[in-house]
């Protein structure tokens, strides 16, 4: 290992012992649960939601170095963003990890260091949790909406 390596892995460890959005909020739009059974990892996600745009991003939950550091990677990567392009960022994510698309480092962030980890077929679930959970909760949030109109 050396160079980039080197860098995504200090990256990745960076965020799993700084978590950038970790703590829940005062009051969110919408909030899911997600674990891996195979590995423990969990993950409960909050998500603001104002005019289509996630504004705040907040989570907790336990698991490996991976799973946390990405979970604080994707809340970075998708606060601001309007709901299509946060799901459209999930499935970049989820489509890099499975090797379906080369990773877009302009897009991802520092999610880009995850992109190795596509390499570990047991540890893509792992990666996977958080962006998963943040599908999950704003497809919740716009059923929920569509349903109150």
């Amino acid at each position: 290992m050396g160079g980039l390596d080197d860098l995504y892995q200090e990256l990745i460890l960076d965020h799993y012992r700084r978590k950038r959005g970790e703590g829940t909020l005062d009051d969110p739009s919408v909030a899911v649960d997600q674990n891996n059974p195979l590995c423990g990892d969990e993950v409960h996600l909050e998500l603001a939601i104002e005019d289509g745009r996630v504004t705040q991003v907040a989570h907790t939950g336990q698991g490996c170095s991976i799973s946390q550091a990405s979970i604080s990677m994707m809340s970075e990567a998708l606060a601001g963003r309007t709901l299509d392009d946060a799901l459209g960022l999930v499935e970049h994510f989820r489509q890099v990890m499975h090797g379906g698309e080369e990773a877009d480092e302009e897009r991802l962030g520092d999610a880009i260091a995850l992109q190795g980890v596509a390499k570990y077929p047991v540890r893509i679930k792992c990666a996977l949790l958080g962006w998963m959970a943040a599908k999950d909760a704003i497809q919740t949030y716009e059923r929920e909406t569509q349903e109150a109109i």
